[in-house]
């Protein structure tokens, strides 16, 4: 891709998320005890936060048809990463907060068949068509990434990495913000980057 071309589409992601209606009252912060939520969950099940009390959680906003999301699955770095930490014991929960008739609005069948074509492999995907998840916790893009300890804790929240761009061939030098939060967390050490702008498509909320 051409350098002007890439510049041109990330500096139309970041308009989209500064211009974006997911702003909470009271959006979480770094550092305190993220709010726990009730949604539901693939299998029509109602999920709550404190259920996974004594685990790290990873909560991804999602959107099947935005191109940044799709970097990261059709790379399969999304996936990699969801095995990753969930071999470790993390609970993963994908969000999709898009409304019925918006871009990146599924049902729980048409999830399902995308997870197994991506071999994709979250703990749960929490269905939120109405956007009070994600307008819980602020979330702005697909995608935005938040970290939170066992302690209930959020820890990170921001981009997945610090490559804000649609191109698949970014992700092999990337920095991966989520993989090195839960690290340091996970070993006693302070999130040396625990905020970032996050780039990607605006969650495309319910008027």
């Amino acid at each position: 891709m051409k350098a002007w071309s890439k510049t041109l589409i990330v500096a139309t992601a970041l308009t989209t998320w500064f211009g974006a209606r997911g702003d909470a009252a009271d959006p979480p912060k770094v550092g305190a005890l993220a709010p726990d939520f009730t949604a539901t969950g693939l299998q029509g099940q109602t999920r709550r936060l404190s259920e996974f009390k004594g685990s790290y959680v990873v909560l991804e906003w999602h959107n099947q048809s935005c191109p940044f999301v799709k970097k990261h699955y059709d790379s399969g770095n999304m996936q990699r990463l969801q095995k990753e930490l969930t071999a470790q014991g993390v609970v993963w929960l994908t969000v999709i907060s898009s409304a019925p008739g918006k871009q990146g609005y599924v049902t729980a069948d048409e999830e399902t068949k995308y997870l197994a074509a991506k071999q994709a492999s979250p703990s749960d995907v929490l269905l939120d068509p109405d956007g009070a998840l994600g307008r819980l916790y602020g979330a702005k893009t697909t995608p935005h990434m938040f970290v939170i300890n066992d302690r209930g804790v959020l820890v990170y929240a921001g981009a997945i990495d610090d490559k804000a761009s649609t191109d698949l061939a970014d992700i092999a030098d990337a920095k991966n913000y989520v993989r090195a939060a839960y690290q340091e967390a996970k070993d006693g050490k302070p999130v040396s980057v625990s905020t970032t702008a996050p780039y990607g498509c605006s969650v495309k909320y319910k008027d």
